[in-house]
């Protein structure tokens, strides 16, 4: 497994993603009782923009280093309030920037608990480094799809999965179907959050298909376009897909996307799309 995160850390993709991440540990938290996080591919957990590798790419610039320089209108600003809170709090000092980790860790009350897990030996050593020492935490170094199979469903019955996998290899979206049919089965009520590259209508076409027979009654998708599909250069789309997602999250995002896609947009190139596979 070649990928690095670090290359990619902190653009347009993470942004989108871990805005909603954040929204969706809030509403979490918003219940009493714990919950547990699963995320299958963790990666470092913190990372530094001013990186040879970061470097190498600029990625980060037309997304958080984009965002760092506006406000957007104040009911945009809402939304986001919750995840500029925490990069404000992860990231005192300029030219770092927090992993799904970090963010999760953050949220955790005393009887929440989370598991990462990272295949990448080099990686999940520099996962270890990075979060500070905590008992409601295990990190694993071991395939993200197998800790998905056997970590669900947890004690505490409620929680989110993260999966977020690198797409090297050409399966990941078979992969993420069937497993999304497995923890429908398994975990019902369970919120799940798949991120996915979107370079293939066709390919992402198909993908949203199988996920529609999976078994949830739920299921939303998300979209943040950047620039025009097939362009060269840096990833132009990406998309979420969300089971079980916290019921203000479809209007939340709705809100905020339109101004956002435009803010991040490359060449005002600026899509994005909140829809129902299933539900609501």
């Amino acid at each position: 497994m070649n990928y690095r995160h670090s290359f990619h850390a902190g653009n347009f993709a993470d942004v989108i993603k871990h805005v909603t991440l954040v929204r969706i540990l809030d509403h979490l938290a918003l219940k009493d009782t714990p919950f547990r996080v699963i995320d299958t591919h963790a990666g470092a957990g913190m990372y530094d923009l001013r990186s040879d590798d970061a470097a190498r790419t600029g990625e980060w610039v037309d997304g958080i280093g984009k965002l760092e320089k506006v406000r957007l209108s104040p009911a945009a600003e809402a939304v986001l309030a919750p995840y500029r809170a925490a990069l404000r709090e992860l990231t005192p000092f300029e030219g770092h920037y927090p992993g799904s980790p970090a963010l999760i860790q953050r949220a955790l009350r005393s009887d929440d608990r989370a598991s990462f897990n990272e295949l990448h030996p080099e990686t999940c050593h520099a996962l270890r480094r990075a979060l500070p020492r905590d008992e409601r935490i295990v990190i694993n170094e071991i395939d993200g799809y197998l800790a998905w199979k056997a970590q669900i469903p947890p004690r505490e019955r409620r929680g989110l999965v993260l999966v977020d996998p690198p797409f090297e290899k050409t399966d990941d979206f078979d992969r993420m179907a069937e497993m999304t049919r497995e923890m429908a089965r398994k975990w019902s009520t369970g919120v799940l959050m798949l991120w996915y590259p979107i370079k293939n209508p066709t390919t992402v076409a198909h993908f949203e298909a199988s996920l529609k027979t999976s078994g949830f009654a739920k299921l939303m998708v998300v979209e943040l376009h950047v620039e025009h599909i097939g362009q060269a250069g840096p990833l132009a789309a990406c998309g979420l897909a969300i089971a079980n997602p916290p019921w203000k999250l479809a209007d939340e995002l709705s809100l905020l996307l339109p101004e956002l896609s435009k803010r991040l947009a490359r060449r005002n190139v600026a899509r994005w799309r909140v829809d129902w596979l299933a539900g609501p």
